[in-house]
């Protein structure tokens, strides 16, 4: 029906409702007109197809309604709002809602919300259906209703509230009801809408939302979110999600579709620690606390999905807090007590972890925990009586009685704490465990299935996401092509392959890094040797470790390992190793920035695999152990945490930094080798900038590994900012030609030092004897050329060269770095970027033209003529063959 166009512009009353309209909103238009006879109803937008079908087909003469588009809006005086009162959710009605000549009526069930119309009058109830409302005010004016409309408003009811089984279900929805079938509702229509087949497409689009759920654990609580893409609008989304819960026993559940060019979100909760109204509220749409929907237009689905898991990290809160959780009272150790004697204070209590306590002035002091695993690593790494302050960790995180759920959940498993103090005005009242927190959300997540993956175990599960556009942007193709045959390699001999440690993480750092670890979950020998064959290369293999490195025709190498596990018997002993799975293999290793892996085999690949939070230790720029006895087991991966946190400009971690200052004081790098410290001070010594490494080395007392006299004085600061200099204008010369930049540096850092101390440093570390020969010979004779050249000023261009000609590259480069004078800087610099490379053309058989027979003199000859050459004095063949005739008719006369 359509208005008359006489009164197109009469002032009139309006009723409508929320876009996307449910059989809810459709009763309570309708039971509105019994209110306001004059009024027209109007939908604002879209609604249900198979509720747009209904009353098109049979119940239409129920209803004034016309189409939005044929109404002036600016002569509405009056709107009835049903079923809603949220602006964003009337579409153009919401341009109108401010106009003070607008009288509006509100009847509504919904929760509140900050940005909700107000009316002049209003009738908000908690019931299960905003059609109840309207019946009770319906049946206390004893207006007549047709069976019919019972009918349509019955409908509404049983749709809002599931049947009547939906938690929000109220008396007064039992009462509309039983109101509405004394008046004649028919249950066959009613039953036959509300359990309705589903279309083949439905059935499809179950199909997918049902594959494409993921489980978020939120504070908590249990979260599942499903998203679904499809061409063309599909009806009745909503039954679908309502299906779903039903199916899977979900407690709180958010739905994404995008359906032609939009995104429609319905969302069901049966629980109260999930809103869903509040929730769906901050996307644009509206609802109850147990069901809401929006439709989204300016909004990608994965933004939309994005926007969605930041509004529920924010807004799902847990009833829950840790005086309900913890365990008292909790069971201390002094920080004196051994390890033995916790493991005996473990084993008596039956539990898993200590808190470690101090008493100060009577006062109980938190200073850590320690684990049962650290523990019983310690004991058998023969240190059973060293005390439980030695390695326990520091990094300890404490919490209030009245702390939410959410908080301690943070604690426990996104900073990997094992037993978290609950202390109230500085004294420990009690302390909760993973088990704990494990009993109460199984307990709160009680509607999950029985075997989804527990995220407490000591077995941590890995996070993973697909990371191939990621890969595709920052490697070159040559790289992916060789990481993908790799995983086909690997799938053809039925094995896991995984691309790992320091490839991945510069992959995230945006670092360019081509030195490839593939990981073989299986034989990794024989992978590399088939890897090997398909590309035509090399392969060297060492079967005491499993590892293997195929090197290419054109050099590049790729290190082939097996997954492995590592013990040691001792402190600093060489590693024993296990064949073991990707998850062990990744545990062996140094920091936590270095156990990413990306699954190389084709139906995974791409897939990246985190089990230790590397991706957040990357993201907060902090450089931490695996475990508390990992310097315990090799000191040498203290240099490497100083160099990874200066190269990366990251820091190490508070727990980390202790156990390294706990390390230097138990000596365990004197009984590292020589030859394992020296490798690690070369790697440092390599970097780009190794100054800040070696005043951190300094600051955990680690220079006197190399001589108890070397400190990081202001003259050493200086002495590496030059050599920085030096060899940064060396590197932007673009020479072809290798040198050791660790060398110049090594120079400069034991340069106070004498021959005697200087071998004993190159004997300590085990040094080959090409370096013994540099820093204990040729560095102190390129010292005293140093100081010659400081007096001798003015030289010839072949003087020059004769005094410089015998030094290698680091030696130039050692010398100019190490002279104070920028005269001297110069000279040096003229000798390497012009006199080095000049030679002369003349050869032997040029002076054997000339009659001059093979001796000492042709030396003599080709000295002369090249001095002559460097000082400028001759430049061509022609005038080098000149002046030799010239030197040897002047040579042969005398």
């Amino acid at each position: 029906m359509s208005l008359n166009n006489k009164d197109h512009n009469k002032p009139f009353t309006v009723i409508t409702t929320h876009i996307n309209a449910d059989f809810d909103a459709l009763a309570c238009m309708m039971a509105a007109q019994k209110l306001y006879p004059e009024a027209v109803v109007i939908f604002p937008g879209s609604h249900e197809k198979t509720l747009r079908n209904f009353f098109i087909q049979s119940m239409i003469y129920l209803f004034n309604m016309v189409n939005i588009k044929e109404i002036d809006l600016t002569q509405v005086k009056r709107l009835i709002l049903v079923d809603t009162r949220q602006p964003g959710r009337i579409g153009k009605f919401a341009s109108i809602i401010e106009r003070a000549d607008v009288e509006i009526h509100i009847y509504d069930h919904h929760p509140p919300l900050e940005n909700d119309i107000k009316g002049h009058y209003e009738v908000i109830e908690t019931t299960g259906a905003a059609i109840s409302i309207i019946t009770q005010i319906i049946k206390e004016k004893n207006i007549p209703v047709s069976a019919d409309e019972a009918t349509i408003m019955c409908l509404g009811i049983y749709e809002d509230t599931g049947s009547f089984t939906f938690s929000s279900t109220t008396e007064k929805d039992f009462m509309a009801a039983a109101f509405l079938v004394s008046k004649g509702a028919n249950l066959d229509i009613i039953s036959n809408l509300i359990s309705r087949e589903m279309s083949y497409e439905q059935v499809g689009l179950l199909n997918d939302m049902l594959q494409a759920v993921v489980h978020y654990t939120i504070k908590g609580v249990d979260v599942a979110v499903t998203n679904v893409s499809t061409e063309t609008y599909v009806p009745d989304f909503a039954f679908l999600v309502h299906k779903m819960v039903k199916m899977e026993n979900l407690g709180a559940f958010f739905a994404i579709a995008r359906m032609a060019n939009k995104v429609y979100v319905v969302a069901r909760s049966r629980i109260s620690d999930v809103d869903a109204g509040l929730i769906v509220a901050k996307l644009g749409g509206g609802g109850h606390a147990f069901a809401a929907s929006a439709t989204i237009k300016d909004m990608t689905m994965a933004q939309t999905e994005k926007q969605l898991l930041d509004i529920l990290y924010t807004h799902v809160r847990s009833s829950k807090r840790a005086k309900d959780l913890m365990s008292s009272p909790a069971i201390k150790a002094d920080a004196q007590t051994t390890l033995e004697q916790a493991r005996n204070l473990l084993t008596r209590y039956n539990i898993n972890a200590l808190l470690v306590i101090e008493q100060k002035n009577g006062q109980e002091v938190l200073l850590g925990y320690i684990s049962r695993q650290v523990i019983a690593k310690a004991i058998y790494l023969k240190l059973d009586q060293a005390c439980v302050h030695e390695y326990m960790s520091t990094e300890l995180g404490i919490v209030k009685p009245d702390s939410e759920l959410s908080e301690i959940q943070e604690q426990i498993i996104e900073n990997k704490q094992r037993i978290l103090p609950v202390v109230d005005k500085g004294k420990i009242t009690g302390v909760i465990t993973r088990t704990d927190l494990l009993n109460i959300l199984v307990h709160q997540a009680d509607y999950r299935k029985l075997n989804q993956p527990d995220p407490f175990k000591e077995e941590i599960n890995a996070r993973t996401r697909n990371v191939i556009r990621l890969m595709d942007e920052r490697l070159p193709d040559d790289i992916i092509r060789l990481l993908k045959s790799a995983g086909e390699a690997a799938d053809e001999l039925g094995y896991g392959a995984y691309v790992v440690g320091g490839f991945v993480r510069d992959l995230f750092l945006v670092r360019s890094n081509e030195d490839i670890d593939i990981v073989i979950e299986g034989n990794g020998i024989e992978f590399a040797k088939k890897y090997a064959k398909i590309h035509n290369a090399r392969v060297h293999t060492y079967e005491k470790f499993g590892t293997a490195v195929v090197i290419f025709p054109k050099g590049f190498k790729i290190d082939v390992v097996t997954a492995r596990l590592e013990y040691y018997r001792f402190p600093a002993d060489l590693p024993i190793v296990e064949m073991s799975s990707i998850k062990l293999d990744l545990y062996r290793r140094d920091f936590t920035i270095n156990t990413l892996a990306i699954q190389l085999n084709p139906n995974r690949f791409g897939t990246l695999i985190d089990f230790f939070s590397a991706q957040k230790d990357i993201k907060e720029k902090a450089i931490r152990i695996l475990h508390n006895l990992s310097f315990v087991e090799d000191p040498t991966r203290v240099f490497r945490a100083i160099r990874f946190e200066q190269r990366f400009g990251f820091t190490i971690g508070r727990l980390t930094s202790g156990l390294i200052k706990n390390s230097v004081k138990m000596g365990f790098f004197q009984k590292l080798s020589g030859r394992r410290a020296f490798n690690e001070l070369r790697q440092i010594l390599e970097e780009e900038n190794p100054t800040p490494a070696v005043e951190r080395m300094h600051d955990y007392d680690l220079l006197k590994i190399i001589h108890p006299d070397i400190k990081p004085t202001r003259k050493l600061i200086a002495d590496f900012t030059a050599v920085k200099k030096v060899l940064a204008w060396h590197d932007l010369l673009f020479l072809d030609e290798e040198y050791l930049r660790w060398t110049v540096y090594f120079m400069m850092l034991i340069r106070q030092f004498n021959k005697q101390k200087s071998n004993e440093i190159c004997q300590k570390f085990e040094m080959a004897p090409k370096y013994q020969v540099i820093f204990c010979k040729e560095r102190f004779i390129a010292d005293q050329c140093l100081y010659w050249l400081s007096f001798n000023k003015s030289l010839k261009n072949s003087e020059l060269y004769r005094e410089l000609s015998g030094f290698k590259v680091e030696l130039l480069l050692y010398m100019m770095a190490a002279a104070r004078r920028e005269s001297i800087k110069k000279i040096i610099s003229h000798y390497f970027t012009r006199l080095r490379q000049i030679t002369t053309s003349i050869k032997g058989k040029d002076l054997m033209a000339m009659g001059i027979k093979p001796g000492p003199v042709y030396r003599e000859i080709m000295d002369a003529v090249l001095d002559a050459k460097l000082n400028g004095q001759i430049k061509t063949c022609e005038e080098e063959l000149d002046y030799a005739k010239v030197f040897i008719s002047l040579t042969m006369n005398t």
